[in-house]
This record gives structure tokens, C-alpha cells and sequence, in this order.
């Protein structure tokens, strides 16, 4: 069982680990120390679910639903390329950068932000379901339940490793030409995913 585990968390490390949509608005929000626990937790436990639906068999299913793929994939395009244009905004307008650094977002709004940026983007889906999922099917009974296990706690040590890990960033962060390249950065990001997301909806 614990050689599954080690499977599983190495595996689901190696693929949250990837700059992407939901690791750059956790360290955004770890640098500015804003609602931290509560999103790194969203963030896990979402991959946590998603993980377990995968072991579970759920990502033969929606690797057979083209519709729903695509329904998902132009969602998250949208999403992210607004979300990008938001980063580039405060990146162009140092005093909405200012007012940033002080706590200008309200959980319900980070909340609302984060689930967007997990449920919206099927890089998340074929990673924690299609990928880690049929993966699983190596093992059977305890031990790909300990795989699963493995994989989702690597989500909780990344996310809150992230979250609270950023501060540690906080004296770079301390002059706001820094934020700006970081905006400037999550907004390539953001902009990048979102733009290869629109290939695929558009080659499918």
C-alpha cells in the first residue's frame, strides 16, 4: 500500500506542480495574505474529489463525452481570457495594484474566482480524473484507494505549501514594480492557457 501511495503522491505532485491557472492566483493571494486557508483548502479538496472520481472510473466516462469536453474547454477559454485582461489591468494602474496589496477582495469574490479557475479549466480534469484516474487502473482493492489517497494529499501539501509559503516572498514584494511583473506574469499565464484551450475547442 504505501509503494501505491508513493505512486500516487509523486504523480499528483508532478502535475499540480506545472505553473498554471489555479498555482498563480494562490500565490498571488498567499503574497497579499488574503483569505489563504480557505482557498488553498477549495483548491485541495477539489482535486481531492475530482481524484477520487477518477479512481473510481469516472474518467472513461468523460473521455467518451466530446460535447461536454467542449462545452468545458470554450467556458474556461472565456474565463481565463478575462481573468487575463483583469491581471493586465492591475499590472498597467500601480494605485489598483496599491489598493490590491491591502486586501481589497472579499472571500466570496476569491471564492467565486478560484472555482472558476478549477471547474472551468480541463487541464484540471484531464490531469486529477482522465490522467491520475486511469492510471489507477494498475492497482486494485486497498492499494488504489492508497494511490488515490497519495495523489490528494499532494494537492494539500502543494496548495497550502503555495498559500503560505508565498510570504516568504514578501520582502520582493515590497516594491510594486514586483507586482507588476508578477501581473504581468499570471496574465501570460492565464492568457496562454486560455489560448490553447480555444485551439483545441476550435480543432475539435
Amino acid at each position: 500500500m504505501f509503494s501505491a501511495a508513493l505512486s500516487g503522491f509523486l504523480l499528483g505532485g508532478s502535475l499540480i506542480i506545472a505553473i498554471g491557472a489555479q498555482n498563480a492566483f494562490i500565490l498571488r493571494q498567499g503574497l497579499l495574505r488574503e483569505h489563504v486557508f480557505i482557498l488553498s483548502l477549495i483548491c485541495a479538496l477539489s482535486d481531492a474529489l475530482l481524484i477520487a472520481a477518477g479512481v473510481a472510473g469516472l474518467g472513461t466516462l468523460i473521455a467518451q463525452s466530446p460535447k461536454l469536453i467542449s462545452f468545458v474547454t470554450l467556458g474556461g477559454a472565456l474565463f481565463l481570457f478575462w481573468y487575463a485582461s483583469v491581471a493586465f489591468r492591475r499590472a498597467l494602474h500601480p494605485e489598483a495594484m496599491q489598493a490590491a496589496r491591502f486586501g481589497s477582495s472579499s472571500l466570496k469574490a476569491a471564492i467565486g474566482t478560484v472555482l472558476a479557475l478549477t471547474f472551468l479549466n480541463p487541464h484540471v480534469y484531464l490531469d486529477t480524473v482522465v490522467l491520475l484516474g486511469g492510471l489507477s487502473a494498475r492497482f486494485e482493492g486497498a492499494n488504489r484507494a492508497a494511490y488515490g489517497a497519495g495523489a490528494a494529499i499532494a494537492s494539500f501539501v502543494w496548495f497550502f505549501g503555495l498559500g503560505y509559503g508565498a510570504r516568504l516572498l514578501q520582502p520582493v514584494f515590497a516594491r510594486p514594480a514586483a507586482w507588476r511583473v508578477l501581473d504581468v506574469i499570471i496574465g501570460l499565464v492565464m492568457a496562454g492557457i486560455a489560448l490553447s484551450l480555444l485551439v483545441r475547442f476550435l480543432n475539435n
